[in-house]
């Protein structure tokens, strides 16, 4: 987390290359080391050569690098700050920040922790003046901030009766032996529920495919229980399926949200209709961004929106009460995805001082 603050650098190299050739290298060094965890993890989503993980860490580079090599002057000044400023607004929004990961101004959360829309305001200008003359004295106030926060030691606000449980089943989870993984997990509820936890958060896939029998098995597991379990589902529909959070409960299953952004390629093939054929997870782009569950707003982010800005900015224009993270990464359990997921959420949820709820497989 605190080495997060580092990345302000990349607006300052940007700036001091000397041609456009030059800028698109530096900008293809910063987003392949921020994603250096792509061919492996690829190589292992797809049961396939490192070579294909390598093909796609190359793709997911493309958008970033053509933003900033085409919005990179050889002029200095203001115009070289509005260019950056473009460039970083492009790249959080979509088309382009469907592959955004590790996008500098996450670094808001932990230098300008509790500051929100202020504070994202503030770290948008710091990055865009770190392309001029002013960048040494930004570094030196962002080291400063940072060795306050880690003094402080400060974090999210605390859960209050909300629990996120993490769990090591691997590529199985919601997949294969379904029974005996609703089993444990609804021991693990039932366990933590005796505990006084007043919302239970189970990771992505953790229901499987959301039927009438797995609804049924879940209510009355929590017939006799006053919680609420939010996990992560799958709905079948003719076209495809949608990536969803369940709010699971005595009365049964109830759909909260269908995920705004799938993983592209893996999960997310939009040329798929094209060619005339189904299957497929379906992008929400700008679907709900705040749901009530247990008398809360939740933003709900489902793994690969963790790694995005904009799913988690538009939850949090809506004035949430807390996020509710879940991921199934097992896929990438020896790479460094998971980390880096982990602590970007967490530096959104400092920023606007929200509670925190995470809930991942590996």
């Amino acid at each position: 987390m605190l080495v997060l603050p580092v990345v302000m650098l990349f607006p300052a190299l940007w700036a001091a290359a000397p041609c456009r050739a030059v800028s698109a290298a530096v900008s293809a060094g910063y987003f392949l080391a921020a994603s250096r965890g792509l061919p492996q993890g690829a190589a292992e989503f797809f049961g396939s050569s490192v070579s294909v993980g390598f093909l796609l860490w190359i793709a997911a580079s493309l958008p970033f690098v053509l933003v900033h090599s085409m919005a990179w002057t050889a002029r200095k000044g203001w115009r070289r700050v509005g260019r950056y400023g473009i460039a970083m607004v492009l790249t959080a929004v979509p088309p382009f920040s469907i592959t955004g990961w590790a996008h500098p101004i996450t670094a808001a959360g932990v230098l300008l922790s509790g500051w929100g829309w202020w504070g994202l305001m503030a770290m948008a200008l710091g990055l865009c003046l770190m392309t001029t003359r002013l960048a040494p004295a930004i570094v030196l106030s962002a080291g400063v901030i940072t060795g306050i926060t880690a003094a402080s030691g400060s974090g999210s606000p605390a859960s209050g009766g909300w629990l996120g449980i993490d769990t090591a089943v691997g590529a199985a989870f919601g997949r294969t032996d379904a029974l005996h993984q609703q089993q444990s997990l609804i021991v693990q509820v039932q366990k933590e529920a005796e505990g006084g936890s007043q919302v239970i958060v189970l990771p992505e896939s953790a229901v499987g495919i959301l039927t009438p029998t797995a609804e049924r098995l879940w209510g009355e597991a929590l017939a006799n229980l006053d919680i609420t379990v939010i996990a992560g589902a799958v709905l079948i529909n003719t076209q495809g399926y949608d990536t969803v959070m369940v709010a699971l409960d005595r009365a049964g299953a109830k759909v909260l949200y269908r995920q705004r952004m799938p993983v592209p390629v893996a999960m997310w093939q939009p040329w798929r209709p094209w060619l005339g054929l189904t299957g497929g997870s379906r992008a929400k782009l700008f679907g709900a961004p705040v749901v009530e569950v247990a008398g809360q707003r939740i933003a709900p982010l489902i793994c690969y929106e963790q790694l995005l800005v904009w799913p988690v900015l538009q939850s949090a224009f809506h004035h949430p009460d807390r996020i509710v993270a879940i991921a199934n990464g097992w896929w990438a359990k020896d790479t460094s995805i998971p980390a880096i997921q982990r602590v970007s959420v967490e530096a959104w949820a400092r920023l606007f001082d929200l509670p925190l709820v995470t809930a991942f497989n590996r």
